[in-house]
């Protein structure tokens, strides 16, 4: 690598490769309680990014514009992850690249991938938890809780299909973004890499199953109060038949292709940066 100068600060594409694989090595040697709590956290962080898109975009009519600013605001969640080292199931599945370098077995991978889903989840939950004991859904006189049953309703109403594709859509976003935000080599140029990928993902509306977990039950919840469910009705035309994709089926229908989705994605856009740059198919010597 070279030194880091004022022209010089952003690696190369087997650079970013090589630093991938490196921490694959390092999270999938991590002690599971550290492990789970890193999840704990990256789940309420992406969590937190909901709250505050939601917040901005919930009493913006125009579709196209409601997204575009709960898009501008959404990053902070992945920027947060990033920055304070926390462990995020979505990226973690660049991890494929540590396991085409022979540096860590397919068991250690998946032991990684659950234990930080079941922390995402956690996290996910106490946000979703305290957002009930808190004001903030009462706003707009209740339009805020509204828009979270809404919303709740849409993602567990998608066909299996189109959440799969999804899924897939989005975490090619997301996992770029975290390899931009590994390439830059300063605190500015991670926020920006990180910010951009993620924003076109949150403006597009493809599915994330970690913010899901938060956007779901945060409606599952919101729909525990009859106020409201009175103003989803009278905003949305909410009745009995969309209230009913709130239950355990119409959670696993979201969260199984979502997150297949996802798996999907990070771990095509990991091989191929892996295939394109590092593998010996594509890499060998050049002969003098």
């Amino acid at each position: 690598m070279s030194p880091l100068s004022p022209t010089n600060n952003f690696n190369t594409p087997a650079e970013i490769c090589d630093l991938t694989t490196q921490a694959a090595v390092r999270k999938a040697n991590m002690p599971l309680l550290k492990m789970l709590i890193l999840g704990i956290w990256a789940g309420v962080f992406i969590a937190l990014g909901g709250v505050v898109a939601t917040v901005a975009m919930h009493d913006i009519s125009n579709v196209g514009l409601s997204r575009l600013v709960g898009g501008c605001v959404f990053p902070v969640c992945l920027i947060m992850v990033i920055m304070l080292g926390s462990e995020l199931f979505t990226g973690n599945c660049l991890m494929v690249s540590a396991l085409c370098e022979r540096k860590i077995g397919f068991g250690g991978w998946m032991k990684n991938l659950a234990v930080v889903y079941v922390g995402n989840f956690i996290g996910s939950l106490i946000i979703a938890g305290l957002m009930v004991a808190s004001t903030l859904w009462n706003y707009t006189d209740g339009g805020l809780g509204a828009f979270a049953i809404k919303m709740a309703i849409t993602k567990t109403s998608l066909p299996f299909g189109t959440a799969l594709a999804s899924g897939i859509l989005c975490n090619i976003l997301v996992c770029a973004a975290v390899l931009l935000a590994t390439g830059a080599r300063d605190a500015i140029g991670k926020i920006i890499g990180a910010w951009f990928p993620v924003m076109a993902f949150a403006v597009s509306g493809f599915e994330h199953s970690i913010a899901n977990m938060y956007y779901i039950f945060s409606g599952v919840f919101a729909a525990g109060n009859p106020k409201f469910v009175d103003k989803a009705a009278e905003l949305y035309g909410v009745g009995a038949d969309g209230l009913a994709h709130l239950g355990a089926t119409g959670i696993l229908s979201n969260l199984v292709p979502v997150t297949l989705g996802n798996i999907i994605g990070g771990v095509a856009l990991g091989l191929c940066l892996w295939l394109a740059f590092k593998s010996r198919f594509f890499n060998k010597p050049v002969q003098a």
